[in-house]
């Protein structure tokens, strides 16, 4: 599905989708698309529903409803394990690195799931500082190339569709810069970009488009090109 506001093909649309942890409403009808080879943010203070969204992508949730599209395809009603298989992969907040795993026995951990996945050398190429710590445990990685590990090994998989998940939180401004060229050498090369992200001033280049949330909902969709008129908004209701 195409139209004048999105030419691209749509690599994901997620229609009235609802989320519950345990009893707690989570997120409350959200709807947002991403064509293939595009960026989108979702915007918001802590606690907005941004990082549910995601998981609710994935199934990682108690309880969820709606619409989720991957390729035309409806996956609402399929497991977690199967999601890898839809081309899509997840960096969490966390990173999840295995300390007791060289960089290199962590690259090579998750299985190829899809075509097209990105080989060592590449992956070598595209993060020269995992190449210089492949034999080093994960225990004495930086904060930075734990975040460049956790991207890597998800690209190894054959994943197009990547829900990246706070990944400049805490780092030092030479590795955010590097995480930014990293992702728009992605969208060059076609991959698909939900970004979960604090800082504004990472997100703003890179993004084609943003979705603000505020308690599970969806307040405001901002194009790349409506983004300078709408930056005083912005500015006061994330705070940012």
């Amino acid at each position: 599905m195409t139209s004048a506001f999105d030419p691209k093909p749509e690599m994901l649309r997620i229609s009235d989708l609802h989320a519950f942890y345990g009893e707690s409403h989570i997120l409350h009808g959200i709807d947002l698309h991403v064509g293939r080879g595009e960026c989108i943010t979702l915007l918001g203070r802590n606690g907005s529903g941004r990082s549910t969204t995601l998981k609710s992508i994935l199934g990682l949730v108690g309880r969820r409803s709606g619409s989720i599209m991957v390729n035309g395809k409806d996956v609402i009603a399929e497991p977690t394990h199967r999601m890898a298989r839809h081309g899509i992969g997840y960096v969490p907040e966390e990173r999840a690195i295995f300390a007791s795993l060289s960089t290199e026995e962590n690259l090579m951990l998750p299985p190829q799931v899809a075509s097209g996945g990105m080989s060592l050398d590449e992956i070598y190429r595209m993060f020269p500082n995992l190449l210089e710590r492949r034999s080093s445990p994960g225990t004495k990685l930086s904060g930075g190339e734990q975040q460049m590990l956790a991207m890597a090994r998800v690209l190894r998989t054959g994943a197009k569709l990547l829900l990246l998940d706070e990944i400049t939180e805490g780092l030092a401004p030479v590795i955010v810069k590097k995480l930014g060229e990293v992702i728009e050498e992605l969208k060059k090369r076609g991959f698909t970009i939900i970004l979960v992200e604090q800082n504004f001033r990472f997100a703003a280049p890179l993004a084609d488009r943003h979705y603000v949330l505020e308690h599970g909902e969806i307040i405001a969709t901002i194009s790349k090109e409506e983004l300078p008129g709408r930056l005083d908004w912005l500015h006061q209701t994330l705070g940012v």
